[in-house]
C-alpha cells in the first residue's frame, strides 16, 4: 500500500533549527497535497503546514515566518524546515499525504508514524 516515513526529529535548544523529511512510497498514482501536523502533550493535534505539487503552501499562524515547507515531486517527499524553535514547538510531528493510490480513484489520507521534536535547554 502507501507508506509515509518521517525523519529528522531530535533534541534541539530553543532558537535552534531542524529539518524534517517525509518520503511517501508504495502504490501512489498522484499526490494531491502533503503536510505536517504536530501534537504536543496535553494538546490536540494541529495542522502546521501544507504543500501542493504546484507549490501552494499554508502555515498555521504560530509558525509563519519560522517554518518552511518544501518538497520534491519526483521523490514524493516533503520537508519541513524549522528555525527559531521554541519550547512550544515541541511534540510529535506527523507527515500526512492526501493522494490517489493506484488501487482507487478516491482521495485518501495517509499518515506517517511520527517523529519526535524536543525543544529544551
Amino acid at each position: 500500500q502507501v507508506h509515509l516515513v518521517e525523519s529528522g526529529g531530535g533534541l534541539v535548544q530553543p532558537g535552534g533549527s531542524l529539518r524534517l523529511s517525509c518520503a511517501a512510497s508504495g502504490s501512489i498514482f498522484r499526490i494531491n497535497a502533503m503536510g505536517w501536523y504536530r501534537q504536543a502533550p496535553g494538546k490536540e493535534r494541529e495542522l502546521v503546514a501544507t504543500l501542493t505539487p504546484l507549490g501552494y503552501t499554508t502555515y498555521t499562524d504560530s509558525v509563519e515566518g519560522r517554518f518552511t515547507i518544501s518538497g520534491d515531486n519526483a521523490k514524493n517527499t516533503v520537508y519541513l524546515g524549522m528555525s527559531s524553535l521554541k519550547p512550544e514547538d515541541a511534540g510529535i510531528y506527523f507527515c500526512n499525504a492526501r493522494l490517489w493510490s493506484s488501487a482507487t480513484t478516491k482521495l485518501t489520507a495517509y499518515w506517517g508514524q511520527g517523529t519526535q521534536v524536543t525543544v529544551s535547554s
